[in-house]
């Protein structure tokens, strides 16, 4: 892309789509269903507009890590609400994560009864027995 004034031409309309208010820098133009801004950059390349603000002001986001917003506004695009940790920091620290204490089939989160997918994501051990049991049982069948 040419540049303009010496910046890229993506580099004003990103900044142009942010409200800087007195904490967060909210982005305001469109958003993933989850809630996160995305800026589409290039030729039809979209990315996550907090990811972009943090890699054009503080640098790279280090490899197997995420970005976690301390605010807890998934809009705002402040590197300095944003720090680089890992999925399972990040699921650990999450709001709506920390709220939920049951299973979906309200098995109770408790350490014992709690275990992170490969992906970091919490699951319930009892729902995950039971689903072995099944998956077992109608192996065993079908053979």
């Amino acid at each position: 892309m040419r540049p303009v004034n010496g910046a890229p031409r993506w580099e004003s309309r990103f900044w142009a789509k942010v409200n800087k208010t007195e904490t967060c820098w909210l982005w305001t133009a469109s958003t993933s269903t989850a809630g996160y801004g995305q800026f589409h950059y290039e030729a039809r390349r979209m990315v996550m507009a907090h990811r972009m603000a943090y890699e054009q002001i503080v640098g790279p986001i280090p490899d197997g890590l995420e970005l976690d917003h301390l605010c807890r506004i998934r809009r705002c695009v402040n590197p300095e609400h944003l720090e680089a940790v890992t999925r399972k920091e990040n699921v650990r620290r999450g709001l709506c994560g920390a709220m939920v204490t049951v299973c979906p089939r309200g098995h109770e989160y408790t350490p014992e009864n709690t275990r992170l997918d490969t992906k970091g994501w919490r699951r319930c051990r009892t729902c995950h027995r039971d689903w072995e049991r099944v998956r077992r049982s109608t192996k065993a069948v079908a053979s």
